[in-house]
């Protein structure tokens, strides 16, 4: 399940967040949590199973745009679809308002989620 980050989540969050390449200096990742705490077209929700197990985060562009900057998933588990059912997620919670894409470092995960999820909402 998506949840929207709060302060109180901020060590997973950045935990999750460090996993990715860019972030992984600690004064970087530092300054992306700051800026989905302090600006309103930043948004960052976490994966809830049992645990908090994954990260995703997007900007809000000219009232148009909900692309995806960030996603993440603990190492542990990986390849049991998560990345993609987060994607499918914020889509569903987005596509009223915007339309979703990826930036430029995400493009090729995210075309990999393309929508065959539809098949396993039935079930």
């Amino acid at each position: 399940m998506l949840i929207r980050y709060k302060k109180n989540l901020e060590k997973i969050a950045m935990g999750l967040l460090s996993f990715m390449p860019e972030e992984k200096d600690v004064k970087k990742l530092q300054q992306t949590i700051k800026q989905y705490e302090t600006k309103s077209d930043w948004h960052l929700y976490l994966w809830k199973d049992d645990d908090v197990l994954g990260a995703i985060g997007l900007r809000i562009e000219n009232d148009i745009n909900a692309v995806i900057q960030h996603i993440s998933v603990n190492p542990s588990y990986r390849n049991l679809g998560i990345g993609k059912k987060m994607v499918n997620e914020v889509e569903k919670l987005y596509q009223e308002k915007f339309a979703v894409c990826a930036d430029d470092g995400l493009q090729q995960f995210y075309s990999k989620c393309d929508k065959d999820e539809t098949e396993n909402d039935n079930n």
